[in-house]
């Protein structure tokens, strides 16, 4: 991330940490006045540096705590209250626009008559421990790997608009949309165009044709050759369009922090919903135009 990124996260994460710190500390019963006490050792910037650290090379906390000077359970601290602050920004499109939800992306798309594409990707976690209730859950039927899956929605040049909390791997990629609201959304949205592949076929006819599938293939047992000819066509005609939200998906990944999560699972949303706010802010800047002195 480039120097101006961070000093702009500084500048706006910095206020929401320390109110939420001064929060926490009136909020529970005290001996001592607010404030009183050892000082922190790591001050806002180095556990935003932190966090960035762990998020795009994945480093485990120990090695930000050798850097820092201080223990591992500070850094495991300091990354828990700033993860979920940057996961909360949303997806920035513009100077002074930002999107937080699916219903705010899909009104951005109906507004400006711009094509979205969606797609869900899997991501590996560790398995849950032998005993546990929901131990199946997190086995993806597709790659048979624990893993959580999230919903993904780029525009039609693959800039992150919209990434979903995880959901177990488990869960198939039309039931996460639906589970999102993303029918409702279309349905009272004016007319736009979705591109998805086949696992969300049935959604186009939900929605009055809004999300465009790959098409079906009507003639399965021995079908003449110009037909195979011409479904091969269409085929490729939509993977060309639809290949850009897999672009996003690859510059969301290369975060390492997401080729596999070795953390908790239920910091897993935070994880995904944090490293897709960074990325489209660092799109959005390297999009906007530099000021020449």
């Amino acid at each position: 991330m480039s120097a101006d990124v961070i000093s702009e996260l500084v500048a706006e994460v910095g206020p929401l940490w320390h109110d939420r710190h001064q929060a926490r500390l009136v909020a529970r019963p005290r001996e001592r006045a607010v404030g009183a006490g050892a000082k922190h050792r790591l001050v806002f910037i180095d556990r935003l540096l932190a966090t960035l650290v762990h998020l795009r090379h994945g480093a485990t906390h120990d090695v930000p705590a050798c850097w820092f000077g201080v223990d591992r359970s500070t850094i495991t601290r300091a990354i828990g209250e700033v993860r979920p602050l940057l996961a909360e920004r949303g997806c920035t499109i513009s100077q002074g626009l930002r999107l937080r939800t699916l219903a705010e992306v899909i009104d951005h798309l109906g507004a400006g008559g711009q094509t979205g594409i969606i797609d869900g990707t899997e991501i590996r976690v560790r398995r849950p421990a032998a005993g546990h209730k929901d131990r199946a859950k997190f086995i993806s039927g597709k790659n048979k790997q624990n893993a959580v899956k999230a919903m993904v929605l780029t525009d039609a040049k693959g800039r992150m608009l919209f990434c979903s909390p995880a959901e177990p791997a488990s869960c198939a990629d039309i039931t996460h949309a639906r589970q999102l609201g993303l029918v409702k959304h279309l349905v009272d949205a004016p007319a736009m165009e979705i591109l998805a592949d086949a696992g969300y076929q049935g959604l186009g006819a939900q929605t009055g044709g809004r999300v465009v599938t790959p098409p079906h293939r009507k003639c399965k047992k021995n079908p003449p050759d110009w037909y195979e000819e011409i479904h091969e066509r269409q085929r490729k005609a939509h993977s060309s369009r639809r290949i850009r939200v897999e672009h996003g998906i690859a510059h969301l990944k290369n975060w390492r922090a997401l080729s596999r999560h070795l953390g908790r699972r239920e910091h897993m949303s935070d994880t995904v919903q944090a490293v897709a706010s960074l990325l489209a802010h660092q799109q959005t800047a390297d999009l906007s135009p530099k000021s020449t002195s």
